[in-house]
């Protein structure tokens, strides 16, 4: 019996953990004077394999990331595209107006 709810609570664990990585929305826009900035989150998401936490710090449950602004984005994103070799670094690659 002791076999049985140790299997059911990994599983719990298990499939809890696959469906936190999928939480939050596919893709975000946010507005800023230089123009739009398109954020596929769920591609990110699946570049993170799931781990939240090079964005959204250690918070228990990610969501809005806290202080979020020009400054804390530019250093966080920029700094990520340049260190992986992957996504934008330009202004107008991200700012596209229209």
């Amino acid at each position: 019996m002791n076999k049985i709810l140790v299997a059911v609570a990994a599983a719990f664990v298990l499939f809890g953990t696959a469906f936190a990585a999928d939480a939050g929305p596919a893709a975000l826009t946010f507005e800023t004077k230089n123009g739009k900035v398109a954020f596929p989150h769920k591609a990110h998401q699946d570049l993170a394999k799931g781990d939240c936490k090079g964005c959204h710090g250690d918070a228990a449950k990610p969501g809005k990331i806290a202080g979020w602004a020009k400054d804390p984005a530019h250093a966080l994103c920029k700094k990520c595209h340049e260190t992986e070799k992957k996504g934008p670094v330009k202004c107008a690659d991200c700012h596209k107006k229209g």
